[in-house]
């Protein structure tokens, strides 16, 4: 990738600093986290980064800044289900080709499906190819059990589950890929706003698993990312 003259540029009245240097480093550009954010300062950070020729993602968006700025960026894609919004440059900076990992995202129920979903758009703003797999929690082990086959033919798995988080063991342990882990804040009674479900992925048996916080859709598929920029890298060495 070329060498930006400007890694860091301060926007006006310093509510931000972008990293515009971050793709030389980490094989992505900086994530635009939404909330907390006004529509004015994600408007002016995506602009500069698009006039750097940087294609822009931003996470944690709800419904009424997504409308806001695809009225915006008309181009954009906004994705309401996993609250994000991509933007493509007009003319993007020639880069190294990293490889492309076919991803199993794995939800456990439907209530899981959002977070689910940012782990989606996120893969596909990377360059991976993330397929769903949905609705197959072990409260019908017969609905994980037969995806097998089509599950040990991707590159990695993003297991997705609330309630006592059984999904991510059952699947460590029949499954030899990397497999990240997203416990959900889902799940009657004590489930603590997902705390029991992100305990029970820490605790399991199925060696190997890695496991992100509570709802970090987002953070899983970055580390899937980080993952295929090294297999990447020892593959040209």
């Amino acid at each position: 990738m070329a060498k930006l003259r400007r890694p860091l540029t301060d926007l006006p009245r310093a509510f931000a600093e972008v990293d515009l240097d971050r793709p030389n480093r980490l094989g992505a550009p900086e994530i635009i986290y939404g909330a907390g954010k006004t529509v004015s300062q994600i408007k002016a950070i995506s602009r500069r980064m698009l006039s750097q020729s940087q294609p822009v993602l931003v996470t944690r968006l709800d419904e009424k800044k997504g409308k806001q700025l695809q009225r915006i960026f008309p181009k954009g894609r906004y994705h309401p289900a996993a609250r994000t919004l991509s933007l493509q440059p007009k003319k993007p900076l020639p880069s190294g080709r990293t490889r492309s990992f076919r991803v199993a995202i794995c939800a456990a129920g439907t209530s899981d499906h959002p977070v689910a979903e940012e782990s989606f758009a996120t893969l596909q703003f990377l360059g991976h190819r993330p397929t769903r797999f949905y609705d197959i929690g072990v409260a019908g082990l017969h609905r994980t059990l037969r995806h097998l086959p089509a599950l040990r033919a991707q590159d990695a798995l993003i297991v997705v589950a609330g309630m006592e988080a059984a999904l991510p063991s059952v699947l460590g342990g029949l499954v030899g890929l990397p497999l990240v882990a997203v416990p959900t804040s889902v799940g009657y009674g004590a489930h603590l706003q997902g705390l029991t479900a992100f305990l029970g992925m820490l605790n399991s048996c199925a060696p190997g698993i890695t496991v992100v916080n509570i709802d970090n859709g987002f953070g899983a598929a970055y580390a899937i990312h980080r993952l295929a920029l090294a297999t990447q890298s020892r593959s040209t060495s």
